[in-house]
């Protein structure tokens, strides 16, 4: 079983999205989504100041395998990227949940996080789709 942190919530395109103390959300992909990928090798990042919509494509993950979107899980806008993954793409791959994050969002709704899943229920998703 995949690391699966209790604290973030889950989208069903596999990002995680954590709330953080000053209200902004970080956002990455989870150790189910690396694995899947496999080795990343490139990641195409947003910029600063972009607007997102709830489920809209905002960075692109190449590995050896495949290149796949990240879409956004909540709408707000862009207000940081995680710019050593330009040199550093593998950080995602050995550190999803901390190194490997990819944005943060300036939420448009506070409460945008509840609508995302769980822990439990993205681990049942998981399990549904393997």
């Amino acid at each position: 079983m995949n690391e699966l942190p209790t604290d973030l919530r889950y989208s069903k395109t596999h990002e995680w999205a954590r709330l953080e103390d000053d209200g902004t959300i970080t956002v990455g992909i989870t150790d189910h989504a690396q694995d899947a990928l496999g080795d990343i090798v490139f990641v195409e990042l947003p910029e600063c100041g972009r607007k997102l919509a709830a489920d809209e494509p905002c960075a692109v993950i190449e590995s050896v395998k495949a290149a796949s979107d990240l879409y956004a899980p909540v709408a707000g806008e862009v207000i940081a990227v995680n710019a050593a993954l330009r040199d550093t793409p593998e950080a995602i791959n050995n550190s999803p949940y901390d190194e490997g994050w990819i944005l943060r969002l300036q939420p448009d709704d506070p409460h945008a996080l509840d609508s995302l899943l769980e822990s439990t229920a993205y681990a049942q998703l998981i399990a549904d789709e393997s």
